[in-house]
């Protein structure tokens, strides 16, 4: 068609076929115009072109279908579709491939520095308009979608609703822009050209020395509206020609959305020729166009990856060529949301350029370009605006990412972390949250730290417990005095001894049984048998058999090893007793303890029983005995250790050799109470039988003045350290005992006695009396056969044989070439066989240090006093780690409070039982108050160990958040948990120190009695 063109059509559908319009060309212009109501269609290599101004309007589709089909136009409208599809393969160009020099040689828009009004604010109409700017305009369509190639020098989309550039698709303007312009890139005749400048500067040719400079930087940043720039050599007419122009929506119809999966780019030239002159010599390359402008007026934005969207200058020339400047890309956003209502108006997952071409050879790189965005309001920043970063705010307009100033951290707490806020945070006060939700908002405590910053700060606090605890333990005190002003007071020389009376009313000697003639039973006493073994589960009480050899005379031996099987079967513990025993053990030893205690109370009460009640005696030769069931009697010291029966005459005894025996009762064993530990202490329980016995030789007084300074010293041997701790002991019976008995012809001597197999044995003192008590002791140097024999046999209970314990001698001096009374079997304990006693490893040695008994101080009152005040402030402690330990876990709170179970509270229950306690019973209740305290520290134990554990994870993941934040990370990490612990482990080792000393003071309240002096001892 010459001329204008001019068709309106329902439906146009091309395939294979072409509509080609000469309108004139440059010199004149005539505009054509095809209209299609509702579709149309290019199929098969189908194409409309024109040489002039071309506008294609329609009320539907605009389809371009595939490779061939296109729309190509000097200057190109499109405008009124509803959809327009640019396919695979298809071409929608303005201005034509042969008029691309030609057009922009006319455009004065190349030297031109002020944008055309056009393309900030383009005509609503969208009719063809020869004299607008724009090669390509597509107006009022709601959604282009291009898979092939939109290409033009300046290309405009107006009042479109959504832009997309599938895989493959390209809207370009690359290397479409100006020739010359105004960065325009210098050359040398015989040099290389610069590269053309416009965002950025062009890069500097070098060639044999020669340079020349780029092209200037123009236009602006903020609101690019220019085409970029190109450079060429005169004399040979080549050149580069920079980037076109892009622009997508305006000022008043932003583009609602424009989605790239392709391609948009606006490039400049790359120059590859070699210049030669014309004497065929060559000359060095021309510099690279710069890039272009894209400008986009938009509301939201993906960049897709593997997508580009570029305005980058072109590359120089061979031979020194400079690189092209970059260009210039804008985002002018639109309705930027802000605050709780902002949405991201950017993804980007492509590529964004507008870098300066590279030089060749020697030839400079060209500058970057700029890529730029509209002021984003306040909490946004960037070229896309995007919220500003967690921990830092912005409360001015602007994009600069200088403008997020980092939050003051001054004012986060330690456990505290700045939070995203959706739009940015645009005040100074920036929003936090604690790190966990275990923390109390505003200052991220823990529910302890809650209440010590209540009362202003730890110090604050500490001065305001510590003043609270005396308080209490000032009332507690009083309470305590006002219920004990009836308390009787002990007597020193029988602390231990009156403990048992009250607790155990029924364990009581034949002699204290009332009703009975103490002198009668004295007379008719012949011997007193201890049963072996420490009475526990798995080693009960039992007799050894054989009559020892004081009773062969009033028993029947038949029958009394028939009573000693009776009487071992019933001093047998039950299985399940033993069981219930190890579970407590396990649980809460001071229960065990107690379980303990309790059958063995049962056990020497159905001994009684058994022996009073049930055995018929028929042991026993006496028929007095047999028919009044007398003669045997069972009793036991008062800790339940050691148990015994004593032998009595009947009376009717035939033998004439009975009263003579009657008459060597000495020397006697007296086998100690206790076992060496801080709960049961060896002591001497001195009956009134034993008084009266030894009464004939010594006065009462001496005999109960040497027990209580004896029972003194027992008190602080240990079993884990018996060769250390009994020296003193020896020593002791050597300067203040025996001096003071030898007057009176009686001497006492340390020994052990009655080996178990299981290793097991008893210690005591041996009583001798003797009317040749001196002499014997004075010739006891003439008796080598003894001395040889006591060195020959005397072993360490479980070193030697059995046979070896039957034949060793337990006295000495005047009484070596006896065996003890009864037969009972042992060894005297001295200086040098003090050496090599057996004793049993304490495995729980550093739990020794809290169960220590030790020497009275006196200060009874200020004593417990400090007890009330440790007690309380033990129970105060104790609940505040356990509210520490709750807030880190539950599991962490159980485990502290259950491992073992009931022993962390229970101390404060003993301790109130202890000090409100009054009678006989107040020295064993206060060591059961000191026995669960002990135990309680198995408790902070684990808090330790739970604390270390919690502490280690706690930095592991402080340390991943360090690692993962660039951001300033103050401490978060709780590096007090320790301290409530070991103040408790502290607190709880003061108050066992006090406790022992407060045990001293009730057991022994005569502090003579460790006088080292046996004269000021002896002065009573």
């Amino acid at each position: 068609v010459y001329g204008a063109f001019r068709m309106y059509v329902k439906v146009l559908l091309m395939w294979d076929s072409k509509i080609q319009i000469d309108g004139g060309g440059k010199d004149v212009v005539l505009a054509s115009m095809l209209e299609a109501r509702n579709l149309v269609v290019l199929k098969h290599g189908s194409v409309i072109s024109s040489n002039a101004a071309l506008g294609v309007y329609g009320q539907g589709l605009l389809n371009l279908s595939g490779p061939g089909d296109g729309i190509k136009a000097r200057q190109l409208f499109l405008s009124l579709f509803y959809n327009i599809e640019v396919g695979p393969g298809s071409v929608v160009q303005a201005p034509l491939d042969e008029d691309v020099r030609s057009s922009l040689d006319a455009l004065s828009i190349c030297e031109s520095k002020t944008c055309p009004s056009e393309l900030i604010a383009p005509p609503d109409d969208c009719h063809v308009n020869s004299s607008l700017s724009f090669t390509i305009q597509i107006c009022r369509v709601e959604d282009i979608t291009v898979g092939g190639i939109v290409k033009g020098s300046i290309i405009h989309i107006h009042r479109a609703r959504t832009v997309t550039v599938t895989d493959g698709g390209a809207i370009s303007a690359s290397e479409l822009g100006c020739k010359a312009g105004i960065g325009r890139g210098t050359f040398l005749k015989y040099g290389a050209g610069g590269g053309a400048g416009h965002g950025g500067q062009g890069g500097i040719g070098i060639y044999n020395g020669m340079t020349s400079e780029g092209g200037q930087r123009y236009g602006s940043a903020y609101l690019p509206c220019e085409l970029g720039s190109g450079t060429g050599s005169p004399e040979s007419g080549d050149d580069s020609a920079g980037g076109g122009l892009i622009v997508i929506g305006s000022m008043k119809w932003p583009l609602a959305r424009l989605l790239i999966y392709g391609s948009v780019s606006s490039d400049g030239e790359s120059n590859r020729d070699t210049i030669g002159n014309s004497s065929g010599s060559f000359k060095g390359g021309i510099g690279g166009g710069s890039g272009g402008t894209i400008l986009f007026f938009l509301q939201g934005l993906l960049v897709e990856k593997n997508s580009s969207l570029s305005a980058s200058g072109g590359k120089g020339g061979i031979h020194g060529g400079g690189g092209g400047g970059g260009g210039r890309i804008h985002f002018h956003w639109s309705n930027i949301a802000t605050g709780d209502e902002f949405v991201q108006i950017a993804s980007i997952n492509g590529t964004v350029a507008s870098s300066g071409g590279s030089g060749n050879d020697d030839g400079h790189f060209g500058e970057d370009g700029t890529i730029t965005g509209k002021e984003c309001p306040v909490g946004l920043y960037g070229t896309f605006c995007t919220e500003c970063p967690v921990g830092t705010y912005k409360n001015v307009a602007g994009s600069n990412s200088s403008l997020c100033t980092p939050c003051s951290l001054n004012a986060l707490p330690n456990r505290a972390d700045f939070i995203y806020v959706r739009g940015g945070v645009t005040q100074p006060s920036c929003p936090y949250k604690c790190i966990s939700a275990k923390y109390k908002m505003p200052n991220c405590y823990t529910p302890l730290e809650e209440v010590i910053y209540t009362f202003g700060g730890p110090w604050s606090f500490a001065v305001f417990l510590f003043f609270a605890i005396i308080l209490l333990a000032l009332i507690l005190s009083a309470v305590r005095v006002k219920i004990g002003e009836s308390e009787v007071t002990y007597r020193a020389t029988s602390a231990i001894h009156n403990d048992a009376y009250a607790s155990s009313p029924f364990l009581l000697s034949l002699a204290e049984v009332p009703g009975a003639s103490r002198a009668e039973e004295t007379q008719s006493h012949v011997h007193r048998m201890y049963f072996m073994g420490p009475n526990t589960f798995r080693e009960p009480w039992h007799l050894p058999y054989s009559p020892p050899e004081s009773i062969i005379g009033i028993v029947y031996e038949d029958a009394f090893n028939r009573f000693i099987d009776e009487i071992n079967l019933v001093a047998a513990f039950e299985w399940w007793e033993g069981s219930v025993h190890s579970i407590l053990a396990v649980l809460a030893y001071p229960c065990a303890w107690s379980w303990k205690q309790w059958r063995r109370r049962k056990k020497i009460h159905r001994l009684q029983e058994y022996v009073k009640s049930e055995y018929d005696h028929s042991c026993l030769r006496s028929c007095r005995s047999r028919a009044l069931y007398k003669g045997l009697k069972v009793g036991s010291t008062p800790d339940l250790m050691v148990a015994y029966i004593d032998f009595f005459l009947g009376g009717d005894e035939k033998r004439l050799d009975v009263a003579a025996t009657i008459q060597k009762r000495f020397p006697m064993c007296l086998i100690f109470g206790g076992e060496g530990s801080y709960m049961s202490p060896y002591h001497l329980h001195s009956d009134t039988l034993l008084s009266n016995l030894l009464g004939q030789y010594v006065s009462t007084a001496i005999w109960n003045r040497l027990v209580a300074g004896l029972n003194t010293q027992l008190r602080s041997v240990k079993q884990g350290s018996i060769r250390s701790t009994l020296g003193p002991v020896v020593s002791w019976i050597k300067s203040h005992g025996n001096p003071q008995l030898e007057r009176h012809g009686v001497r006492v001597e340390l020994g052990w006695f009655q080996a178990t197999a299981s290793g097991y044995y008893q210690l005591g003192i041996v009583v001798a009396v003797n009317e040749n008590f001196y002499k014997s002791h004075h010739h006891h140097e003439h008796a080598p056969d003894f001395g040889d024999r006591s060195r020959k046999n005397f072993a360490v209970p479980l070193l030697g044989s059995k046979q070896a314990i039957q034949d060793q001698p337990c006295t000495s001096y005047g009484v070596s070439r006896k065996r003890l009374t009864g037969g009972v079997t042992g060894g005297v304990i001295n200086e040098e066989t003090l050496k090599s006693l057996d004793y049993k490893r304490d495995y729980l040695f550093p739990l020794s240090l809290l169960l220590r008994n030790c020497r009275p101080i006196g200060y009874a009152e200020t004593l417990q006093l400090l007890i009330c005040i440790v007690l309380v402030g033990d129970f105060t402690i104790t609940l505040l780690m356990l509210v520490q330990y709750y807030w880190i876990s539950v599991g962490a709170f159980l485990a502290v409070l259950l491992i073992p179970p009931l022993a962390l509270l229970s101390p404060f229950l003993a301790g109130l039982n202890a000090l409100f306690s009054r009678g006989p019973k107040r020295s064993s209740v206060t060591r059961i108050f000191t026995l669960w305290n002990t135990t309680s520290v198995i408790n902070i134990i684990v808090a330790i160990v739970y604390g270390a554990m919690y502490s280690g994870l706690s930095s592991l993941t402080v340390s991943s958040a360090q690692a993962s934040n660039t951001k300033s990370f103050k401490g978060r990490d709780d590096d007090g948990w320790w301290i409530l612990p070991v103040v408790l482990f502290v607190v709880k080792s003061l108050q066992a120190g006090l406790v022992n000393w407060h045990i001293a003071n009730l057991e022994i309240q005569d502090h003579s009695l460790f006088s080292p002096d046996p004269d000021r001892f002896w002065t009573m």
